[in-house]
C-alpha cells in the first residue's frame, strides 16, 4: 500500500495532464500554481519555451489593492482579471487552461471564471 502526500498526488495529476496540454504562440497555456498563501498564473508558449505574461498575488500592482488575504478566492479573482488584462494587451484571446494538478474548484475555479469574464476564451 503506497501512501502519497497531497503534494505528491497533485504533482502526479499535473504530470498526467501535461501529456495532453501544450501551449502555442497562437493559443498559450494558462498555467496556475497555488500555494497555501498565494496564487500565481502565467501564459506560457511551450513551443518557444517562454513566458508571455504573468500575474500573482505578490505583484506590486495587486499587493496593495487586495482587501482580502492573498490566499483567498477574492485574491484569485483579482489575479485572474489581471492576467487576462495583460494577455489581451498582448493580443492573446484564446488560451489552454492548465490547472496545475489542482482540483477545479475553490481558488482555481475563481481565477478561471475571472479570466473568462475579463475576455479570455478557454
Amino acid at each position: 500500500m503506497s501512501t502519497q502526500s497531497r503534494k505528491q498526488q497533485t504533482q502526479k495529476r499535473h504530470r498526467r495532464l501535461r501529456r495532453h496540454i501544450s501551449g502555442t504562440s497562437a493559443r498559450p497555456r494558462l498555467a496556475v500554481f497555488r500555494s497555501n498563501n498565494h496564487i500565481y498564473a502565467q501564459l506560457i508558449d511551450d513551443e518557444a519555451q517562454s513566458t508571455l505574461c504573468s500575474a500573482s498575488t505578490v505583484d506590486k500592482e495587486l499587493r496593495g489593492g487586495l482587501k482580502a488575504a492573498a490566499g483567498s478566492c477574492d485574491a484569485s479573482v483579482a489575479v485572474g482579471a489581471l492576467v487576462a488584462k495583460r494577455a489581451i494587451a498582448k493580443g492573446i484571446q484564446q488560451v489552454v487552461f492548465d490547472r496545475g494538478g489542482n482540483l477545479y474548484h475553490g481558488r482555481i475555479k475563481a481565477l478561471a471564471n475571472a479570466a473568462r469574464e475579463a475576455g479570455l476564451q478557454f
